[in-house]
């Protein structure tokens, strides 16, 4: 059995792991809002019109943020269509989609779910075919107090007080040809310029995101985001970042160690544009760092609950992956780098949150079900560190050799704290299929440390949750009490599994 040494350095901390990593994202594609988050004729939904059985399960989940209302969407959408009374509101087409939004879910809708999941609203304004104004219009409308005709208009659709939105994306991809209004970076750099200078004289209190380059494997990438920047330094709080990766595990079994390495893709990429902002940092003689937002990121399945739906419908099936635990193993991967980069990447999320590459899955029907998909768990275990601080640690071990992404650990670390319940949360994910020993090392703590409690999420390679199997993958947690003499102890992991330790310090006797 292979050893994999870890050693953790108690005093020092590379960052603060906030909750706003743990974000997700609605957009109206395919049946993500449609039978996905709303069904109003649904066994299970509520006043609203939300399903019970999802809200449950995004309220399990804990995520923290959810972008909306898209993505390619919000390109081609008109904020107007969402608001006032639903019976009045007209259906639209959608071209980012070829489907028909219905315009049952606006503004105030999405609002109202957010708050009964607990969630922050992500929100994204429409550069695409919308303009500076229409922006400041939505802003206006969302958060101004009274005396404005949209804030007026808000409070006669019988809403008082203000949604105090904090975050805000200034557009989406707007660099990729199928994008609505697709713009050069000095287009859209001009153009988002004057929006966040509008909406940040309107409210000054919002966190503004520019829009980056839609994925590292643009040819504009990062090129793009230098540019952008250098236009909007001086507004934006963050730059945003796109990545989907996806391998057919199963009939090409030869890309598997590319794909189980997607995280060391997903680190250069993180790398390249924290170096184009601090690059434009020192250019503008500036002061402040700008933030990334990674806020699409997924892994994608070859399987699929349902056929592409039709064109032209309400909420037709559209890229509903069926996730393996491979495709879990991936997706931790990818949420531990995202965390290992907490000092600079502040808000990420996952896409999307229901049926379309969804963490979840719906039956459309009125007594349809809900099943999370194997992506969540990793989610949830992963989840228990936001709010901690990251602590420094270096592991040397096995090495596996991805022909696409390079060299990668087998075994993934981190090891966080919270200060408040003085507890130490390290997280191991074994990406090889060989059980092995870790080899932890926390002398830096100075005491002896307890293990409270162990918890694993393993299952075969290619398993799936189904309806009818809704845990055939989930994690599973043990209650311990074992002594860390001077914090260092051997402990063994199973192969293709993600693994937390929760120790805390023990006074000396």
């Amino acid at each position: 059995m292979t050893v994999t040494k870890c050693k953790i350095d108690f005093g020092t901390v590379v960052g603060t792991i906030g909750k706003e990593i743990f974000g997700s994202f609605v957009e109206h594609f395919g049946r993500c809002v449609y039978t996905g988050i709303y069904q109003n004729d649904h066994v299970l939904a509520d006043a609203f019109g939300f399903r019970g059985d999802v809200k449950e399960a995004v309220k399990r989940l804990g995520v923290s943020l959810l972008r909306w209302p898209g993505g390619n969407f919000v390109s081609g959408y008109d904020w107007k269509d969402g608001i006032g009374p639903v019976a009045e509101r007209r259906p639209r087409p959608d071209l980012a989609w070829m489907q028909i939004e219905p315009n049952l879910v606006g503004t105030a809708e999405f609002v109202n779910y957010c708050s009964l999941v607990n969630s922050e609203v992500m929100m994204a304004v429409n550069l695409g075919t919308g303009t500076p104004k229409d922006a400041c219009e939505l802003l206006e409308y969302c958060n101004f107090q009274s005396g404005t005709y949209y804030s007026e208009q808000r409070q006669k659709h019988g809403i008082r007080e203000p949604f105090a939105i904090k975050k805000w994306c200034l557009g989406n991809e707007m660099d990729g040809n199928w994008q609505i209004c697709t713009h050069t970076a000095e287009e859209y750099g001009r153009k988002a310029l004057e929006t966040a200078k509008m909406m940040k004289w309107l409210d000054p209190s919002i966190e503004l995101i520019a829009c980056g380059s839609s994925g590292w494997l643009m040819p504009s990438c990062p090129e793009w985001d230098r540019k952008v920047l250098e236009y909007t330094y001086d507004y934006v709080d963050y730059i945003s970042l796109h990545r989907y990766y996806q391998c057919d595990e199963k009939t090409n079994p030869a890309r598997l160690t590319d794909y189980l390495c997607s995280g060391n893709d997903m680190d250069v990429y993180i790398k390249a544009i924290i170096s184009a902002a601090d690059y434009v940092k020192a250019v503008k003689r500036g002061k402040k760092d700008v933030m990334l937002s990674f806020d699409e990121y997924n892994v994608i399945s070859s399987q699929e609950l349902h056929p592409k739906g039709e064109l032209w419908k309400v909420g037709p099936p559209r890229s509903e992956s069926v996730y393996d635990h491979c495709d879990a193993l991936v997706f931790a991967s990818l949420l531990m780098t995202l965390i290992g980069h907490c000092d600079r990447v502040k808000l990420a999320c996952v896409a999307q949150l229901v049926n379309s590459l969804g963490l979840m899955l719906t039956e459309p029907g009125k007594n349809g079900r809900c099943c999370l998909q194997t992506i969540a768990y990793p989610f949830m275990l992963l989840r228990h560190c936001g709010g901690d601080v990251l602590l420094r640690s270096q592991t040397i071990g096995e090495r596996m050799v991805s022909k696409e992404y390079g060299e990668a650990d087998c075994i993934k670390i981190i090891a966080t704290y919270d200060k408040e319940l003085d507890e130490i949360k390290i997280f191991a994910l074994n990406l090889s299929a060989k059980r092995a020993e870790l080899e932890l090392d926390l002398c830096s703590v100075g005491k002896d440390l307890l293990l409270k409690k162990r918890a694993v999420y393993a299952g075969e390679l290619f398993s799936c949750n189904t309806f009818d199997d809704a845990y055939a993958c989930h994690t599973k947690e043990f209650d311990e009490h074992e002594t860390w003499r001077r914090g260092t102890s051997l402990v063994t992991v199973a192969g293709y599994s993600l693994n937390m330790f929760v120790l805390q310090s023990q006074e000396e006797k």
